[in-house]
């Protein structure tokens, strides 16, 4: 039986504390001997990451407990924060970068009662200090190979980036001179070696200002000598304007990588002959398709050969799915079951391909694939529906058309219900919402955030405007020089879509993002009078303040995005929300963590102090102890009703259930 209650008032058990507590996911997945270990999320226990192993025996434990917390800084967004080994004797050996320090950290989970990390790094009070990324066990040296980020001075800007051996016998804990510098400091910006499988050869990724990784990287290849040194760097794939974001090996010892030089980022296999010189190219499934993504952290892996000579690869257009490559005739046969969205994590053991994935009703879970049998199964974090999944919204996968008719990718989820509907004639609110990033990617899963709101009579559309990833190089570029303007414009068509088509209230339209998604959404509210309210997250919204305030990572972004600010000055005032607070009419709340570096706070204070007095309702939540992307429970849960009584107040519904939010103005 319906009953019939307004829009944004229905009942719900998704909760905003059980929103919180199914925030993040599993990532990191590797093979340790027979075992298999994952990072795991724990937003209950102040947003920190632990280290669950999975024994052969099935049986699953927490490895390290609080305070222990599996995360590094390294480009701020981090990268990979761990690796294993299984060694003879012993038990595994596991180094890790551990948050609080940024220190590297050797564990012997096996070694009895009372065994604890010891640190295999120093502490440096300098800028940042001393970071560590994307480690490679090398036992026979006894050392771990990684990424070193080093601050040199205190500026964000301050720093360097090269590969480093640290000894695996705790002689560099507080001696930085006894870390082994290993590349030649030839890029500003490096990712993890990847080692051949006869321990030969090592290929790494760089790039430069003031390239993105998705404009132009660099695979770099070169000897490891008798003395465990890299002789002969050079590049051997990518450049300028070709993106490579993985190159590894296969079993026989070819080199494997992704590239965009056809317009997608497709796999490509060359021999390395005896005396270091590549051979031909061959490109081993030309499609229009992704075959990789943005490499935003160091370590992500799209792609992964097995010992028996076929690739375990992610591909798709939007969302990638896991397929088995088979390299020599191009077959690309994709994995069954359910999911229908992987991430950049995986791992091979034997026949066995290890991954994360999800859908649009079920969670990221650790999956496992076996190539033999051709069978998948869960092994880790599986999901529990732990509402009635009659509340989930049906999302639907739609492309709309925006101005000059191009083509904008977007996932539609009305409001869902199992026992409450709308008065009659009574059309819902919408949600826009826009990804970080900008070069990043609305994933289709169940994410019960949306589940928060288009369970109470909300609808929620994620966008992957112009400048997303998953659809090509040319659709990726869309934004270049246009940021501010093709991804508000695109947010704006499909409100005005689902407006004109009936499907949404044209009235009660709400524009919502974090980080990159918080420029949009604040541009939104200065450009266009589409929105009645929106909800500002993390946001740049001073492009000449953010570039000297910001990290080194993304100092030179707006390069590309905007145009280099000596060539165009005019156009960062233009497009700089602070600069036009007096255009602002719609409502709006700004959330704001105190410890973010990358969006610092300062950017809101400023938007904040222009907003004063001039009649906008408006409201500021700043976390302390947040950075950027809220990890404590607390946090999200406040963030979230605070985004419902938002909309409660300007679309005019009923929500007693959530602490009412005090706008001024």
């Amino acid at each position: 039986m319906q009953n019939t209650a307004a829009h944004g008032s229905w009942p719900s058990p998704v909760t905003a504390a059980l929103a919180a507590a199914d925030d993040g996911r599993p990532d990191h997945v590797a093979a340790v001997g027979d075992e298999v270990w994952w990072t795991a999320p724990r937003p209950a226990e102040g947003g920190r990451r632990t280290l669950v192993r999975r024994r052969a025996d099935g049986t699953e434990e927490t490895l390290l407990p609080a305070p222990w917390n599996v995360r590094n800084r390294v480009l701020e967004y981090g990268g990979r924060p761990w690796a294993a080994a299984e060694r003879p004797a012993g038990g595994p050996l596991v180094v890790f970068g551990h948050f609080p320090d940024q220190r590297l950290y050797a564990h012997e989970p096996d070694a009895g009662p009372g065994a604890e990390p010891r640190p295999l790094t120093p502490v440096s009070g300098l800028g940042g200090g001393l970071r560590w990324t994307d480690p490679v066990l090398v036992p026979e040296r006894g050392e771990v190979w990684c990424v070193l980020e080093e601050f040199t001075g205190p500026a964000p800007t301050d720093v360097r980036r090269v590969l480093a051996a640290v000894p695996l016998d705790g002689s560099a804990a507080d001696d930085r001179a006894a870390v082994r510098e290993l590349s030649d400091g030839r890029h500003h910006f490096v990712t993890g070696p990847r080692i051949s499988p006869d321990g030969r050869r090592a290929v790494w990724l760089g790039w430069d200002h003031p390239r993105m990784p998705w404009d132009g990287t660099e695979a770099v290849l070169a000897e490891i000598t008798a003395d465990g040194t890299l002789a002969g760097a050079r590049t051997v794939a990518g450049g300028p304007e070709e993106s490579v974001p993985q190159a590894d090996w296969d079993a026989a010892g070819r080199l494997l990588f992704a590239g965009d030089r056809s317009g997608w980022w497709n796999l490509y296999r060359a021999e390395v002959a005896a005396d270091g010189t590549l051979g031909p190219v061959t490109a081993l499934c030309p499609r229009e398709e992704e075959f990789a993504g943005p490499l935003w952290q160091t370590g992500l892996t799209w792609f992964k050969a097995l010992e028996t000579g076929p690739v375990a690869v992610l591909h798709g257009r939007g969302d990638a799915v896991l397929g088995i490559l088979d390299p020599d005739t191009g077959t690309l046969v994709d994995a069954p079951g359910p999911w229908t969205v992987w991430t950049a994590t995986l791992a091979v053991h034997g026949t066995r391909v290890l991954g994360v994935a999800a859908a649009a009703h079920r969670r990221h879970e650790v999956v496992e694939l076996d190539t033999r049998t051709g069978r998948t199964r869960v092994i880790g974090s599986p999901h529990t529906d732990r509402v009635d999944p009659a509340h989930y919204p049906e999302p639907v996968v739609r492309t709309f058309t925006g101005p000059g008719g191009r083509d904008i990718h977007a996932h539609v989820h009305p409001p869902r219900h199992p026992t409450a509907g709308g008065p009659a004639g009574e059309l819902p609110p919408y949600v826009i919402r826009a990804h970080g990033g900008p070069t990043g990617h609305s994933a289709l899963v169940l994410d019960l955030e949306t589940a928060y709101f288009t369970s109470r009579g909300i609808g929620v559309a994620e966008v992957n405007y112009g400048g997303s990833t998953g659809y090509g190089r040319a659709y990726r570029e869309r934004l270049r020089g246009e940021w501010g303007v093709v991804d508000v414009e695109d947010c704006a068509a499909v409100a005005t879509a689902l407006a004109a088509e009936g499907t949404a209230d044209p009235a009660r339209l709400a524009i919502r993002g974090g980080s990159a998604g918080g420029w949009t959404s604040a541009a939104s509210l200065v450009r266009t009078d589409v929105y009645a309210c929106g909800t500002i997250i993390y946001p740049v919204l001073d492009l000449t303040g953010w570039s000297d305030e910001t990290h080194d990572f993304e100092s030179r972004y707006l390069d590309g995005l905007i145009g280099r600010l000596d060539e165009v000055p005019e156009r960062y005032a233009e497009r700089s929300p602070i600069e036009h607070v007096d255009r602002i009419t719609a409502p709006f709340l700004l959330l704001q963590g105190l410890d973010d570096v990358i969006c610092p706070p300062a950017q809101a204070e400023r938007f904040l102090a222009r907003a004063a007095g001039r009649g906008v309702p408006h409201a500021y939540l700043a976390f302390p102890g947040e950075g950027h992307g809220f990890r404590h429970a607390d946090t999200m849960i406040r963030a979230l009703e605070a985004e419902l009584a938002l909309y409660a107040r300007v679309f005019g519904f009923e929500r007693p259930d959530v602490p009412a939010l005090e706008l001024r103005t």
